[in-house]
């Protein structure tokens, strides 16, 4: 989406639509008061009639503007203004988002900076309001034989409410326009089906992201034999049972000014569809395990993001790619399986594959000397059970870490929860045949997942998102969510920022 910054006055501003925020419980903004001074009390006799009720994402379109500049004005409902926080301001923009591509214009400006948010500046509104966009002209319909029309609108201006405050919102309308062009990649990749979106696919759109980088990604594919070389049984022992090749997929982003400063690490868990294997899972929903790529998704989303966005940072994206499947060379349940790392491990149930190829990707890691490791993956459905489909769980064996991610995910509104990584937990994944069991029990099923990596991650800081219930949507609005695209970018860019003032003191 296209998108440039003004400082003119909105109500002489010429344009197809001018999208106007409105409270319902007290007066107007003070672009929107002026707005409506110029409009002979327009805004003011809806509200006041009853003609619009702006309870928060209600809209209404008014094809006429007497004395502005547009051809039409969108009200938008921002509810109640104590309510205003982050959330309400999402929802409204959504709203605008969703009601502004359905009518025939290519551009529209949009009255948003003064609206009150305590904890958020305006680059923070400019970017959800390009990220709000994104998804609202987001579609996946390359399956169907006769697919919507796809939504004129191309271009935003944005009205600054004054000169000085132009510089944050081109600012933030960048960062907000490569953030959700991220998510729409992530949300595409994990609405593929799985016949389509293989182990193969993947990598070949890692090359393609190479090619497309003009030299600033640098991608490695490593197939089965080089794997097999390389010792990975774990990350093999997945795919035994597949037609389709697994992959460990790397991609390697150069931004530092010193080429020697250690790597950020994101390790995606590509499990391209999931039967669950020999302990084969039940029929019903089984369609959305082609979602359990959406780890890997996210990594390629973020890709995205930081390709466009160009943070001074070094960087390395790693996919774990396996499809899980039964037949007679697939992995048992008793089998035991060696990692990369050495380690054996017993398999107690072939649905707990996630962490099999994720261990190794982590071993793999270790050659880069990371500052620090990020994995996300699909992993566990007790994370859905403990903490909904709001949050992502997260742990970590590094406390700083940690809380650099939680804020990440604050700023972005892509919110994680810290759950803890005690050894007590370490227990359950006890095994009588092997070094360890891939599964601990039901107690605590999302923690002792991340049990299990931790033993494959004691070389250096190193946090786990399971985003098992914040990756897809079920039911009538079935789909990819793009998440935790904004965390992980949000949190590269505070990482690049901290690099910065270290440089600066240095």
């Amino acid at each position: 989406m296209e998108f440039s910054v003004q400082t003119a006055n909105p109500a002489k501003a010429e344009t197809a639509c001018l999208v106007v925020p409105v409270f319902k419980d007290s007066g107007l903004l003070p672009t929107v008061a002026k707005l409506d001074d110029a409009s002979e009390r327009l805004i003011g006799q809806l509200l006041e009639r009853g003609d619009f009720d702006a309870a928060l994402g209600n809209v209404q379109m008014v094809p006429f503007a007497p004395g502005l500049g547009a051809e039409r004005i969108l009200l938008v409902g921002l509810g109640e203004r104590e309510k205003c926080q982050e959330a309400a301001f999402i929802k409204a923009f959504d709203a605008a988002m969703a009601a502004l591509v359905k009518l025939p214009i290519d551009e529209a400006s949009l009255v948003f900076s003064d609206v009150p948010l305590a904890d958020c500046d305006t680059a923070w509104k400019a970017r959800k309001i390009m990220e709000a966009a994104e998804r609202a002209i987001y579609r996946f319909d390359q399956f169907k034989s006769s697919p919507a029309p796809v939504p004129s609108l191309a271009k935003l201006t944005l009205m600054a409410s004054d000169a000085e405050s132009i510089p944050q919102i081109k600012q933030g309308a960048f960062i907000g326009n490569a953030i959700g062009q991220g998510i729409s990649l992530t949300r595409t990749l994990g609405n593929l089906p799985g016949n389509v979106c293989t182990p193969s696919y993947l990598a070949d759109q890692a090359e393609q992201l190479g090619r497309e980088s003009k030299g600033a990604l640098e991608v490695e594919i490593l197939d089965e034999e080089a794997l097999e070389a390389l010792g990975a049984g774990s990350l093999l022992s997945v795919g035994r049972g597949s037609k389709e090749p697994s992959r460990l997929i790397v991609m390697k982003y150069q931004g530092a000014e010193k080429a020697e400063d250690a790597p950020h690490v994101l390790i995606g868990k590509g499990i391209t569809f999931d039967t669950g294997g020999i302990s084969l899972k039940p029929g019903e929903g089984m369609d959305e395990m082609k979602f359990d790529m959406c780890g890997a998704a996210s990594v390629f989303g973020t890709v995205k993001a930081v390709l466009e966005i160009k943070p001074k940072l070094n960087l390395v994206f790693i996919v774990a790619a396996a499809e899980n499947m039964p037949d007679g060379h697939a992995t048992k349940p008793g089998d035991i399986i060696k990692t990369l790392k050495g380690l054996t491990v017993e398999v107690l149930n072939t649905d707990a594959e996630g962490r099999l190829v994720l261990c190794d990707a982590l071993t793999y890691a270790e050659r880069f000397t990371p500052a620090s490791v990020v994995d996300i993956a699909t992993l566990t459905g007790a994370v859905i059970v403990g903490l909904g489909h709001h949050a992502t769980g997260l742990l970590s064996n590094d406390d700083d870490l940690a809380l650099d991610l939680l804020d990440a995910g604050e700023a972005a509104w892509d919110r994680a929860w810290h759950l803890p990584l005690w050894d007590e937990y370490q227990e359950q994944l006890e095994s009588n045949f092997a070094d360890l069991a891939n599964i601990g029990g039901r107690p605590a099923g999302t923690i002792t997942a991340a049990c299990f990596l931790s033993r494959f991650a004691d070389h250096f800081p190193w946090a786990h998102l399971d985003i098992a219930g914040t990756a897809w949507h079920s039911g009538k609005q079935k789909g990819a969510t793009g998440r935790p695209v904004g965390l992980l970018t949000q949190y590269l860019l505070d990482r690049e920022t901290d690099a910065q003032v270290e440089n600066s003191d240095g």
